[in-house]
């Protein structure tokens, strides 16, 4: 549970921004790399059977930017001293940083070998974030675990595609 003393807790609406924009930002960054370059390149590309259409992506990620932010929302929520509170933070913002990227190397640069070293990375900022996030605030460690189910298995279309291509 978050604690509600104002001397304590920063004002939840500075934390609601902290915590929504910079998601936000990721998911519109994203989709600058990504939309253009779907026709135009990555409908060209071998697909393993395994990859979902096309229009399974945007829900997923809609969700998942929504868990993402609600995450955040939590962790900013809490006491700036608390123990743990800036390390998980800091690598909470930098998989969310990675995560933006990942369009950029992947459908921007039309680069699948790119995209796969930045996913494997992003993969273990998350589960660092998970475990990090589990010692500070159990709920936020929870939204963050469809995230790594999801990029776990964009890791291995990511493989596939690279492989295939």
């Amino acid at each position: 549970m978050l604690p509600t003393t104002a001397n304590q807790n920063p004002s939840w609406i500075p934390a609601l921004l902290r915590a929504v924009l910079p998601v936000v930002a990721t998911s519109i960054l994203g989709q600058l790399a990504t939309y253009p370059n779907i026709e135009s390149w990555y409908s060209t590309l071998e697909k393993p059977s395994f990859n979902p259409p096309n229009w399974v992506f945007a829900p997923v990620w809609t969700t998942l930017y929504i868990l993402m932010a609600y995450a955040a929302w939590r962790l900013l929520s809490l006491p700036v001293k608390t123990p743990g509170r800036l390390a998980t933070l800091t690598l909470f913002y930098v998989q969310l940083a990675l995560n933006a990227l990942w369009s950029w190397m992947f459908f921007a640069m039309q680069s699948p070998v790119a995209g796969l070293g930045n996913i494997v990375v992003q993969t273990g900022f998350i589960l660092a974030t998970i475990a990090q996030a589990w010692h500070v605030d159990k709920t936020a460690a929870f939204c963050l675990a469809p995230l790594a189910a999801w990029v776990a298995f964009a890791s291995v279309l990511n493989f596939a595609i690279w492989f295939l291509n």
